[in-house]
């Protein structure tokens, strides 16, 4: 055991730090005795230096080290670090995580282990966590003061500006002056002391988490943020330096990169003696040789500068730990090292799917306290700037995020409308796409009241048929009160939005409204008779539903003009929209109030669809009356009544189906003007990895019937997903490459200009990509018309495009109102999933409304909801007399399933959701209620099954 040993380390004058004495506590099973010891912590880094006499165990690895520092700063996201330290040699090295600490450190009283940035992501959005990016901001802060971070005075300006910013707050001539007297934050700071105080005027306001992201978002820009040379001379001896960043290996000559060998392009990386290689996949259009070759000083150097290269690749390109490799039996040829942690993927959905507690940390020598209280952010969301709640207290606890925030990844509960849902089941406020749905104590329900109910209705699974009927036609005639009454309403105050559109969709929905609301006081009062006791008496007078059915459904025949003047009515809304940037507002408008609760056109459709629904529901009454039943021949002769209107309109369904999601995803894209052309048919759309010399990007894709479009999500006010690039389907074709490239559920397509390697997240959602791309292949060989064109002239199938909105965040953006973040689109890019069309044409079928009692996993009581199920989602309403849902969580990537034992729901008829750490009960009425439930739910969570080719080509 090693004594302890204090010691300061010997900064210039003006670095000031603060010396913490410490215990840390070792777990008994590793034998370790608890050893004080001292934390210095500087203005660079709160955790900069550690004196090392740590370890009487000799065989710990580094790994444990290195974790107890991670604990100690409640550091989530501690893989970006790594703990440095000068070995016997003088070269500055990273600890090895898998090897012994004693092993690495020969000198164990006289080595200073230094905590600090060791992975540099490209886009500073990627770090989910404030004390992350904080501890970013003091690295940028340490690479200014000695010189490493090389730029001009201007940027050099800005970004001392806005830590000054941080650490004082809002500009003070007097102040801010004295502040740049005592603190140096650049060499040569004199020099441009003006420039920061200019700087630092504008910055009035801007809280210290804001200050972080605006350093980190000029530095990332500059050519070497996070670089670290590495001296080498090239074949011909002139001196060179390499270095190591996210996209592959650079040279440098000076502080000028004069090239990049982007991972995409490395075969391999190897050293012999002191000679760095560096060999290149075949590339006729390249003038670099196959191999590279560079001298450094020694062995040792090229062998560290090639350990860094392994981890940055493993660290950016692949999707997890690589495995050890196995222990030859006789003799080793090579290192055996090997990059150890998770990589940034593993982070990334680590920190999503979690829900980490917010401890508070002190910025050192900040005058303003700061807290970390906001929750794990996606790339897409973090693209903001983040917010910070200040406090003159120390420990208090910071305010609720602004609703604009949500994880990427995590459930997605939507309120409709601004504001904060209120508090959750366990006391913390959440923004309302955090929050788990509905809290109303006043909602909280006895079971005993709730059992005593329930023995009331009748046993006969027809009953629970009909009341399916009910609770469907009660949201049925709630949709179409919001194109009779809503949106008439919204059209019909504005002057701009022709008459002859609105009388045209008056012309055509309120005959059919008016048909069902007699429709639904018939079947209400038949329900309420079947549910009386004092019709005991009369059984069976009342017992069926037939009758009503096939009245009713003879007098909807006679509305079947209006039917099909439906589809009439979307394309007309839609060319006035296109011609008319009025009536388009008025549209656009419309949709973000509550009781537009799905995309307008969506209810437009809305009685073809339901004719689906009335013939699946006569289609289970007829399998379930035996034939002698009174009630057998009027299902019977109904169902032949609809299966014949289903069969007059499916053409027109099925072409205004294509049409309404073509016109959808139009909105939740900015790049393509002209989406909804004749002859273009919607395929699938979701997250795919896509590999570039950035490493491994998340992109959505698109797949249409002639090509294929990849997007990233925008900084528009609607976020909107941005087309980077379109991929002709005439022509191409499909290889899986995960041997190829070494990423797991890869696939490469070749296209005749372009070819694009993307991975998917698992190896059922690569089959169905594949299998949809495949057989969109055959689709577009077959058209007349192989050059179609979705992207405006002047942007090439083969350019990636970064705006300036994407790159930069923008205040604006957190004040944006009425974002589209609720669509299917937005949440297959968050859950990393995909749907295609055949999906929504299932999705259109399985619609259920009802009563469900809700549980939430920690709390006691169930909360009784009426909850509509439509377009993956549930929905959430107090009654079904609502205008408006509360509440909607979306389904894709959910699983349902029944409750364990273990988790102590002693209850019938209860179905779980689950989704990573997010766990939800639901309770319905009766069995055929809970497998009604279960039946439609499935549909959202898992994918359709597929019809054979040939009725998908029909589709198409």
């Amino acid at each position: 055991m090693f004594n302890v040993i204090p010691f300061l380390l010997l900064f210039p004058p003006f670095l000031m730090f603060n010396v913490i004495p410490f215990l840390l506590l070792f777990p008994p099973f590793l034998m370790f005795n608890v050893i004080p010891f001292l934390l210095l912590f500087t203005p660079f880094l709160m955790f900069n230096v550690i004196p090392f006499p740590l370890l009487s165990q000799q065989r710990s690895p580094g790994k444990v080290l290195f974790d107890l520092v991670c604990v100690h700063l409640n550091l989530a996201e501690g893989d970006y670090f790594g703990l440095e330290y000068q070995d016997q040699r003088k070269m500055t090295v990273w600890l090895d995580l898998l090897k012994p600490t004693l092993k690495q450190i020969r000198r164990p009283k006289n080595t200073i282990l230094r905590f600090v940035v060791k992975f540099f992501p490209p886009d500073h959005t990627q770090l989910l966590e404030e004390l992350t990016r904080y501890l970013f901001a003091l690295q940028i802060k340490r690479d200014l003061a000695c010189g490493r971070l090389i730029c001009n005075d201007t940027s050099a300006a800005l970004m001392v500006s806005h830590i000054i910013q941080s650490e004082i707050g809002d500009f003070d001539e007097t102040q801010s002056w004295q502040h740049l007297l005592h603190n140096k934050y650049l060499p040569d700071q004199d020099a441009i002391r003006d420039k920061i105080t200019d700087c630092h005027r504008k910055h009035v306001g801007q809280t210290p988490a804001e200050s972080d992201y605006q350093l980190l978002e000029i530095a990332r820009r500059l050519e070497m943020y996070g670089v670290r040379l590495h001296p080498a001379k090239d074949r011909e001896g002139t001196k060179l330096s390499l270095a190591v960043a996210h996209i592959g290996v650079l040279v440098f000559q000076g502080y000028t990169k004069i090239n990049a060998f982007n991972w995409s392009k490395v075969r391999k990386l190897s050293f012999k003696r002191k000679r760095f290689l560096i060999k290149l996949r075949a590339d006729p259009q390249s003038a670099h040789h196959d191999t590279l070759e560079f001298a450094m000083a020694s062995r040792d150097c090229c062998k560290v500068f090639w350990k860094i290269c392994v981890e940055y690749h493993a660290f950016f390109r692949l999707f997890e730990e690589p495995k050890p490799k196995p222990k030859p039996i006789l003799f080793t040829r090579g290192s055996s090292f090997r990059f150890s942690g998770r990589t940034q993927k593993q982070i990334i959905d680590y920190v999503k799917d979690s829900e980490l507690k917010k401890l508070p940390f002190e910025r050192k020598h900040s005058k303003i306290l700061s807290h970390s209280g906001m929750p794990p952010q996606s790339s897409s969301f973090r693209s903001q700037v983040p917010k910070e709640v200040t406090s003159s207290r120390v420990g208090r606890s910071a305010a609720p995020p602004g609703s604009e925030d949500s994880p990427a990844g995590s459930p997605r509960v939507v309120i409709n409308g601004a504001g904060d849902p209120g508090p959750s089941p366990e006391g913390r406020h959440l923004p309302p796409l955090t929050s788990p749905l509905l809290t109303d104590a006043g909602c909280v329900r006895n079971d005993d009241e709730e059992e005593a109910r329930r023995k009331k209705f009748p046993t006969d699974k027809a009953y629970f048929i009909a009341k399916e009927l009910l609770t469907t036609e009660r949201t049925y005639l709630n949709d179409l009160q919001v194109i009779t009454q809503a949106f008439h309403g919204a059209a019909g105050k504005d002057e701009a939005f022709p008459d002859s559109v609105k009388n045209l969709i008056s012309a055509s929905y309120d005959p059919v409204h008016r048909f069902h609301q007699d429709f639904l006081k018939e079947v209400e009062q038949r329900l309420a008779q079947w549910e009386g006791r004092s019709n005991a008496h009369i059984k069976g007078d009342y017992q069926r539903i037939g009758d009503i059915l096939l009245k009713n459904i003879q007098g909807l025949r006679q509305l079947t003009v209006h039917l099909q003047k439906h589809s009439e009515c979307l394309v007309e809304l839609e060319r006035v929209c296109r011609s008319s940037r009025k009536a388009e507002a008025v549209c656009r408008d419309f949709e973000q109030q509550r009781v537009c609760y799905l995309p307008l056109n969506i209810f437009l459709l809305r009685p073809l669809h339901r004719l689906l629904h009335y013939k699946l529901i006569l289609e289970r009454l007829c399998k379930h009356y035996p034939p002698t039943h009174e009630d057998f021949r009027d299902c019977r002769a109904t169902l032949a009544d609809i299966s014949e209107m289903v069969l007059q309109l499916q053409g027109t369904m099925m072409k205004m189906e294509n049409f309404q999601k073509l016109l959808e995803l139009k909105k939740d894209l900015t790049g393509i003007d002209n989406l909804a052309i004749p002859g273009r048919e919607f395929i699938r759309l979701g997250c795919l990895s896509k590999l570039s010399g950035k490493g491994l990007q998340q992109r959505m894709f698109f797949l249409f019937s002639d090509s294929l479009v990849y997007t990233s999500r925008g900084m528009t006010p609607s976020n909107q997903f941005k087309v980077h690039g379109q991929l002709p389907l005439y022509g191409m074709t499909i290889r899986e490459s995960e041997e190829e490239w070494g990423v797991p559920h890869s696939f490469t397509l070749f296209g005749p200009r372009q070819s694009v390697v993307v991975a998917a997240s698992c190896a059922s959602e690569m089959e169905r990509w594949v299998e949809d791309i495949r057989m969109a292949i055959d689709l577009a060989e077959q058209s007349s018309s192989p050059d179609a064109d979705l992207l405006p002239t002047g942007l090439s199938d083969h350019t990636e495009l970064e705006s300036e909105e994407e790159l930069c965040g923008s205040r604006s953006s957190l004040e944006r109102q009425g974002h589209r973040g609720n669509t299917t689109v937005h949440v297959c890019w968050h859950r990393n999933t995909s749907v295609s069309m055949v999906d929504f044409s299932v999705a259109v079928e399985n619609q259920l409304s009802g009563n469900l009692l809700r549980k939430f996993k920690n709390s006691n009581g169930w909360q009784k909801l009426w909850v509509v199920f439509t377009n993956f989602s549930l929905f959430f309403y107090k009654s079904h007399q609502d205008d408006y849902p509360l509440a909607s969580l979306p389904l894709l990537g959910y699983s349902v399933t029944v409750p364990a034992e273990s988790e102590n729901i002693h209850k019938d008829y209860v179905f779980k959701l689950h989704f990573k750490s997010h766990v939800y009960y639901f309770r319905s009425e009766s069995e055929y209620a809970f497998e009604r439930w279960m039946e439609v739910i499935r549909s959202a969570t898992c994918s359709a099954s597929r019809p054979a080719p040939s009725t998908r080509k029909e589709l198409y």
